[in-house]
């Protein structure tokens, strides 16, 4: 991995923080939110951050608070003009997002959200066109920091640049997932995503020295939030970074304090940057040495402060005593001298002042110093200073604690040089010191001598205990390993991949990490689908009705299905061109059946009857002990879970596949995992106590641990018709993937080996503790629950809580096979033959802004399409009209082929000048289907697709409340589709709505794209 170290260029970092906004809701209809106080607080810290940080010097940096639209792009473009080396660009207050999600729109302080005029989003910046403006920079690197609610969404405009040359130099750090709005604070601190990246940027990353680099800060703060904090629809916080791969890691910071790379030579600052020498060319006459002045010598401590002039200083931090010497050591000195050795050296030859404890500290700011050489190599230290020039550059340090000392004795004939002349990149301004006749020595004698002992304590001590003591530079981030699974293994192989990071088999020798790892999870048919068939557009998306990239994630190094029949599933066909080749482990590593979790209270009391049942067999006995008692089962789609129970509910031979279908039939949308299956149940006391759910028997241990009071207890009974999950390892390779093939290929041979290896990788067949019970990966997944892939199937950890589980529930049903499963999946989408949709589209003048593009009501309209097959009756109607009907048709009902039904879209889909009228269209469309589905059986849904700007007409004369029945009765489920945030808030309109029929209300608050496409699926008899 390529490394960019920005010290020696001209570098420069706008920070934009909007914390004030002219129009704000209730106030102003077409208004933000709220103000932001607590983003004022970040601009402060950010700033002090920076310039300690020594990358980025104090006249690099430019504070814009709380700018109108047409001040933020001034500042960006004079920014974008300046920059040669590093160009950061952050940005801190509301971001907001239009119906697909594909845009990210930064709000100034002068924002709107207009409907039915010119823009959505006035006083607001799309981030697409900030990227252009950063494209236009000569910078070698720009890194662009995003703490807004949605910053995640700015990941689909970076993939969606077309030049790799931009991508390759723009890195991307958003604080929080697409579609996920998050807490600002109280207004008394600063937003905790800042907040935390302001730590790392002054303290530094843990196991990552002195030096902070972008891959390894965005991986922290993924770390530290998703433990830390969660987004308002109460799921981890989790940051998202984009990097072009092969990455190309920048410098953001140097611990204050630290050793600078390279060192200075003599006793000026030959490499300091351009920004650094301009400001700091003035000798400093106090205690108190500004960044890049000469420093002073004292006794008692020196202080030194970074702040901008006029900046807030955070407690604690302004004053504060900033010593050079590592605790425990004596009298270390600049940096020619490895880190961490007695008598270190820092910044070597540079002036600096000096500590009760002798250390000698840099006069610019922490790593002013020319740029260091890339690093080849995950986690690969620096090129190390030859052993001459070190020691040459000790005894420098030691003429420069002299010349420091001498100009502390006397401060009052130090002559200030005035402001500093510009300088040509490359050359720095040096410190004029008078020239002092040696007869006026010996009344600095104490003063010189002390520089001088502390120069000769870190020359001995560098000797004695060895130059090559810390081994060079610190570590470079290491290589970053994409790991896709199943939904429902995707909490364990998170926590799998979290304690995998620390370990020792992800130490190399010289102490630095070998690989991190991203853990993303997907719906189970569709990950068979891409990687089946989609491999192409899965690494260069060329539209938006096939796009991976979107639907499922990133390009995965790891796949972990639940399954081996669904890696069989997944491999390539060889009727099309494939650009992906999958490499399944002989064996899976892990085990655990599908059992039904049934309450405690109407379970069978005996082991005996838990076990050597078929799946049938023990719905019976439950029918018989507890007449009206459910069964659920989560989307057999979504997860390997509910498949491999429909495979097992199904049965063998000619099912009657619509039966077995009612028997697990429910009122409201299925759960999509088996984990939030277990964790709605309570939302009902009444459903909790009397409904059984088919899932893996580890989550009845680990995936109880959702936010509920009280629980039904459960016990788990073992059908031994249906198949288990077993978890199986599969190296994935792209082709033209292999840049650093080595190193992945290292990287994921130790990460597979310390999760599938009961020893952790090290061989011995034991974990750390010794025993019999496994290590590494193993001991996550038997800590969670899971059993041994073989033999009786034990459970790997003897410490697993009584969950209600059997230790030996005997024989179970052997490995599941592809063909059945695809075949039951098949069964599932026609299950009741085809299927029957009417769509409702807003069509009134508040939609014009949301109706262009794939992102459009008409294009997310079209995008569901996917989801409906040959035989599927379908039909569009527009929801606004100045006539009589509070309806208009745009498809004709029935069955279409997919093109046609979106080239009638395209013809008739028209915004019209008129009010809509939901109440009127509702009823309409709840009498439509309830006459077409009067003779049979057949599935049906309601689609209304609105921006909910005519709700008013809902709310008023208690229509909400006369639908509410209806909605009800009909039996039709209804998926209110809302093009707004807040849409589905709980008692707004969509809610209640869609809770009374049955079915699902969505908003942009979540991927409303993809989860109306599966939502129309599971109706239709299509592929999606």
């Amino acid at each position: 991995m390529d490394r960019f170290d920005p010290r020696g260029r001209v570098n420069r970092a706008l920070l934009v923080g909007v914390s004030a906004y002219e129009f704000t809701r209730p106030e102003h209809r077409h208004g933000v939110p709220s103000p932001l106080p607590a983003v004022a607080h970040n601009l402060s810290l950010l700033a002090v951050a920076l310039e300690r940080g020594g990358v980025v010097g104090p006249d690099g940096i430019t504070v814009a608070a709380s700018p109108v639209l047409g001040e933020f792009r001034k500042e960006l473009r004079t920014a974008v003009d300046a920059a040669e080396g590093l160009l950061l660009l952050y940005f801190a207050g509301h971001g907001a997002v239009p119906s697909a999600g594909d845009e990210l729109w930064l709000q100034m302080r002068d924002a709107e959200v207009v409907r039915g005029g010119t823009a959505g989003f006035e006083g607001a910046a799309p981030f697409t066109n900030v990227l252009r403006i950063l494209a236009n920079s000569d910078a070698e690197r720009i890194v662009v920091v995003l703490d807004c609610c949605n910053a995640g969404n700015a990941a689909r405009v970076w993939e969606a640049v077309e030049r790799p040359d931009v991508r390759r130099r723009v890195s991307v750090l958003m604080g929080v997932q697409a579609n996920h709005r998050i807490d600002a604070g109280d207004g008394d601190t600063p937003t905790p995503f800042t907040a935390r990246l302001v730590d790392l940027l002054t303290d530094g990353v843990e196991g990552q020295g002195d030096e902070v680099h972008f891959l390894a800060l965005s991986e922290a703060l993924r770390v530290y939030m998703s433990a830390h904090h969660r987004t308002e629809r109460g799921e981890p916080w989790e940051p998202q970074s984009r990097t072009e791969n092969p990455a190309v890691d920048v410098l953001l910071a140097v611990r204050p304090g630290a050793a600078a790379s390279g060192g200075e030579t003599g006793a000026g600052a030959a490499g300091r940057t351009p920004d650094a020498a301009a400001a700091g060319s003035t000798p400093a006459t106090g205690s108190t040495g500004s960044a890049g002045s000469t420093g002073s010598v004292g006794f008692a401590g020196s202080t030194r402060s970074a702040v901008p002039a006029g900046a807030a200083v955070p407690a604690g931090w302004a004053g504060s005593v900033e010593s050079a010497v590592p605790a425990g050591s004596a009298g270390s000195v600049g940096s020619a001298v490895p880190s961490g050795s007695a008598g270190s050296t820092r910044s070597a030859g540079s002036t600096g002042s000096t500590g009760s404890a002798g250390s000698v500290r840099s006069a610019g700011p922490p790593g002013s110093v020319g740029p260091r050489e890339p690093v080849a190599g995950p986690g690969r230290r620096g090129p190390r200073v030859p052993v001459r020039l070190r020691i040459r550059g000790v005894l420098a340090a030691a003429a420069g604690a002299v010349r420091a000392a001498r100009t502390r004795a006397h401060p009052s004939r130090t002559r200030s040089t005035g402001p500093a002349e510009p300088r040509r990149p490359g050359r720095t301004s040096r410190p004029r010191v008078p020239w002092r006749s040696p007869r006026r020595w010996p009344h600095r004698t104490v003063a010189a001598a002390a520089g001088l002992a502390v120069a000769v304590l870190g020359l001995t001590g560098y000797l004695v205990l060895g130059h090559d003591a810390s081994g060079g530079s610190p570590c470079a981030p290491p290589l970053e390993l994409r790991l896709l699974t199943d939904p429902d293994l995707e909490s364990t192989v998170r926590k799998a991949a979290d304690t995998y990071l620390t370990s020792a088999a992800n130490t190399m020798d010289d102490g630095c990490r070998r690989s991190g790892i991203t853990v993303y999870g997907a719906g189970s048919a569709a990950v068979v689908t891409g990687l089946r068939d989609q491999s192409d557009p899965w690494q260069r998306p060329v539209g938006d009705e096939v796009d991976p990239q979107r639907d499922i994630g990133p390009q995965p190094d790891i796949w972990i299905p639940a399954t081996a029949a669904t890696a069989a599933r997944a491999r390539p066909t060889g009727l099309q061109r494939s650009y992906v080749s999958l490499e399944p482990d002989a064996a899976p590593f892990a085990y655990s059946p599908v059992v039904l979790s049934v309450p405690q209270e109407i379970a069978e009391a005996s082991v005996a009857d838990r076990t050597g049942d078929s799946l049938t067999g023990l719905r019976q006995k439950l029918t018989r002990r507890a007449g009206s008692a459910g069964v659920r089962r989560p989307d057999p789609a979504y997860t390997d879970s509910g498949l491999l129970a429909t495979v097992g509910l199904y049965g063998t031979g000619t099912p009657d596949v619509s039966r077995a279908e009612e028997s697990v039939d429910q009122t409201g949308p299925v759960s999509p995992t088996a984990g939030d299956l277990l964790c709605t149940l309570p939302d009902d006391a009444d459903t909790d106590r009397g409904t059984a759910a088919l899932v893996p028997e580890f989550l009845m241990v680990s995936g109880v641990g959702c936010d509920r009071t009280t629980r039904t207890l459960r016990m788990a009974e073992y059908p031994d018709d249906v198949p288990a999950l077993a978890p199986l390892f599969v190296r994935v390779r792209w082709t033209g993937g292999d840049a650093d093939g080595a190193a992945r290929d290292d990287a994921v041979r130790s990460f597979h080996d310390w999760l599938t290896d009961p020893g952790g990788g090290s061989g011995d067949g034991h974990g750390s503790g010794g025993g019999s019970e496994p290590g590494g990966g193993l001991a996550v997944f038997g800590k969670d629950g899971f059993r041994s892939p073989s033999g009786a199937h034990a459970l790997l950890s003897s410490r697993v809580p009584d969950s209600g589980l059997i230790a030996d529930p005997g024989q179970s049903a052997g490995a599941a096979g592809a063909d059945a499963m695809e075949t039951a999946l098949k069964r599932y989408r026609n299950a009741n033959g085809p299927g029957r949709v009417l769509f409702l589209l807003d069509s009134s003048g508040s939609m014009a802004d949301l109706w262009q593009g794939p992102g459009g009501a008409p294009g997310i309209l079209k995008q569901s399409f996917a989801g409906l097959g040959d035989r599927d009756e379908y039909g569009v109607w527009s929801v606004a009209s100045p006539g009589s009907r509070p309806y208009g048709e745009i498809l004709a009902f029935g069955p279409h082929e997919r093109q046609e039904a979106e080239r009638a879209v395209d013809r008739g889909a028209v915004v019209q000048d008129a009010e809509a009228d939901p109440y009127g269209a509702l009823r309409a469309a709840l009498d439509t289907m309830a006459r077409k589905g009067r003779d049979d059986s057949r599935p049906e849904l309601i689609v209304f697709l609105t921006d909910d700007e005519d709700n008013n007409r809902l709310t008023a004369h208690d229509h909400i409340d006369e639908l509410l029945g209806p909605l009800h009765d009909k039996g039709v489920p209804v998926v209110m589709a809302a093009l707004d945030s807040g849409g589905c808030a709980k008692g707004s309109p969509d809610q209640r709505m869609s809770e009374a029929s049955g079915g699902r209300c969505l908003d942009t608050g979540g991927d409303l794209v993809a989860d109306l496409r599966n939502e129309v699926a599971r109706t239709g008899t299509g592929d999606e």
